[in-house]
Parts: C-alpha cells; sequence; structure tokens
C-alpha cells in the first residue's frame, strides 16, 4: 500500500509540474524505520503538496521527532504519522489510532484531530458527528488519550466528550500552554447569535473540563469572514517576537476558504477578549496565480533549522463538483514564515507545486 501511494503522489506532482514520471523531482520513500530515507528526503527538501488528500493538518513537534495528523476524506478514523523532518512526514509511515464506530455517537465525520501532549500524556482533540442519527452534523469534540509515551505503538481509547459551554455545534479544539497556563481555544456554534461558529478560550482544569468560564473572542462579522457561511474556526496559537497570535479559518469550505489573525501583546490577559485585536483582512487566501485555491486550517512548527513554518490544506483547482466538503483533494502544504518589522508574521500567498521556496 505505501508503495502505491508514493507511485501515485509521483505522479501526481510530475502531471502538475508538467514533467514525466521518469524525471520527476525525487520523493523518498521515509518512514521511522528508515533514517536513511528519512535524511534523504530532509536533503532533497519539501516539496509541496507534502502530503495528499489530508485536510485540517495538524504537526506537533516533540524531543526532535515531528507527529502529523489530519482529517481523512472518508471521515471515518483518526491516523498518525511520524519522521525525524518535516519533509519526512510526506512519505512516512501512517498508523490508524482510532476508527468510528458503526453508529451510535463519533460515528460519522470525524473532522480536524490535533496531537498535543501535556500533563503526562497524548491527547487528541477531534470532532465527530452521529453518522446513523437524524443530524449527522451534530458534531461535538472529544478527546483520545494514549496509554503509553510512544504515540505510534500505544494503545489510545476515548477519554471522553469535552464540557463545552452549551450542547451544540462544536469543533476544531487546539491546546496551547502559555506563561505556566494551559488553555483551549475552539469553535462553537453559541445559541442566540446568528453564525456557524464563534472563537472561544478558556483555561484548562482537565483535558476535557475548564478552570475558568470561558470567553468568546471573535465572531464572524467581516465579509471574507461570512462567504457561503459565517464561520471562525481552526485555531492556531503562535507566540513570536513579544506578541501572542491565533490564526483562524473563515467562510466556506472552497476557493473562498482564508485565514484571519486575532493578535495580543504576550504579557496581556489573554482571557480578556480586549486584548486581542482582529486583522481586517484576511491574513492568507486564494493564489490564483499560483494554482492554491481555499488555504486555511493551520498549524505552526520549526524545521531543524529552528525556521517557522506555517502548514495548511489547499486544493489545486476552483471548481468543485456537489459540496466542497466532501471533495477528497485538500492537500497538506508547507511554507516558510517571514516576520515583518513590526513583529507580526507575514504569510504571503500560498507557494505553487513544487520545492518550497526559501526566503
Amino acid at each position: 500500500m505505501k508503495d502505491n501511494i508514493t507511485i501515485e503522489r509521483r505522479r501526481f506532482l510530475a502531471a502538475s509540474l508538467g514533467v514525466p514520471v521518469a524525471t520527476s523531482l525525487p520523493l523518498a520513500a521515509c518512514n521511522k524505520t528508515d533514517p536513511a530515507a528519512d535524511t534523504k528526503a530532509a536533503e532533497d527538501g519539501i516539496i509541496n503538496p507534502l502530503i495528499l488528500q489530508r485536510a485540517d493538518p495538524w504537526v506537533y513537534r516533540k524531543e526532535g521527532a515531528y507527529y502529523f495528523t489530519a482529517s481523512v476524506p472518508e471521515y471515518d478514523r483518526i491516523i498518525l504519522r511520524q519522521a525525524n523532518t518535516v519533509a519526512g512526514l510526506g512519505e512516512a509511515k501512517e498508523r490508524v489510532l482510532w476508527r468510528a464506530p458503526k453508529s451510535g455517537r463519533m460515528s460519522g465525520n470525524v473532522w480536524a484531530p490535533e496531537i498535543h501532549f501535556f500533563g503526562g500524556k497524548w491527547n487528541i482533540y477531534f470532532a465527530a458527528g452521529e453518522g446513523d442519527g437524524e443530524d449527522p452534523f451534530r458534531i461535538r469534540t472529544y478527546v483520545l488519550q494514549a496509554d503509553g509515551d510512544d504515540p505510534m505503538v500505544a494503545e489510545w481509547s476515548i477519554l471522553g466528550e469535552l464540557n463545552a459551554p452549551w450542547d451544540s455545534f462544536n469543533l476544531d479544539a487546539t491546546s496551547f500552554e502559555h506563561k505556566g497556563t494551559r488553555y483551549l481555544c475552539w469553535a462553537q456554534r453559541e445559541p442566540g447569535i446568528d453564525t456557524n461558529s464563534n472563537l472561544y478560550l478558556a483555561p484548562l482544569d482537565t483535558p476535557l473540563t475548564f478552570a475558568a468560564e470561558p470567553v468568546r473572542l471573535s465572531m464572524p462579522t467581516l465579509p471574507w469572514e461570512i462567504q457561503g457561511y459565517k464561520v471562525n474556526e481552526g485555531a492556531a496559537y503562535l507566540n513570536r517576537n513579544g506578541k501572542v497570535f491565533l490564526t483562524y479559518s473563515a467562510s466556506a469550505t472552497d476557493a473562498r476558504y482564508c485565514m484571519g489573525m486575532l493578535t495580543a501583546d504576550e504579557d496581556a490577559d489573554l482571557m480578556n477578549p480586549e486584548s486581542w485585536r482582529k486583522s481586517q483582512e484576511p491574513v492568507f487566501q486564494t493564489s490564483v496565480d499560483n494554482k492554491v485555491y481555499g488555504p486555511g486550517h493551520n498549524s505552526f512548527t520549526v524545521d531543524q533549522q529552528g525556521r517557522d513554518l506555517l502548514v495548511y490544506h489547499a486544493r489545486n483547482y476552483k471548481d468543485i463538483e456537489g459540496d466542497p466538503l466532501f471533495d477528497p483533494n485538500r492537500h497538506t502544504r508547507v511554507q516558510l514564515i517571514k516576520y515583518r518589522e513590526d513583529g507580526t508574521p507575514d504569510f504571503g500567498e500560498p507557494v505553487k507545486i513544487g520545492p518550497m521556496p526559501k526566503i
């Protein structure tokens, strides 16, 4: 199966670049049991798209190892990859940690898993609905937890459902530690507000419960946040240059999907909504010139040189038949981040298919 995936990825990239398969860019068959192959991937560098048909990509680095999880097109399982480099994730062996049950809660629409290590445990936040129920979009957030130190071999089991402030549509939980406090930021539909999802923040007591009342940080109100749907979702935390940034995604999941950003001073009270400033324009959006459409639902990591990387998904075409949610070709992409003189990140535009450009 792995060899077939590698061959298909080569064909995809070769076709996109307009070159025959035999002369396409080298792609190493990397996995955690083949250090030589992983080193080869590092020498070759990152090639976009990094991983095909993996949306909502999340990369987490711990003790020099990179862990990757994402939504799969079938929305029926949670997967994990590990590699010694970001480039190596592209061909790393993929393990299925958990499969959705055939019926009942968590049986459908398994979305946006994120892996985190805190409290001495590996935890994965993910959203899921009732695949066989009257409302398959009764989406709620759950935690999957490992029973060992190595997430690639540990046994994983459901810890429980997030104790969200309302029993309503919620998803895209991300966790981060800032100045000694562990936080959770997530998207939820708040009763009485005419939006699909807003962003909320709270300190964590346990992976499933809060240490204080949540606060609402952002609602989709700007024109670019309400195209198709009124959405703020998929938050990701970055702390650089004395500032805290929360990027997020907005609008429908087609070519209009884009990223916004909230900014606070590093020493500010993050639980005070007044501490945050919202970007008035998208900070990352479709590039027609580079043929990258609907970039969003990002995460952040650093490469082996310590350079900041933006990880996100996007399609390489605009027109979609049917519901874009069920179009499988949101691929994982990676690019370097620049910073402006004021310390804020400049994501530029999505880079075209091929080797990741240097900056």
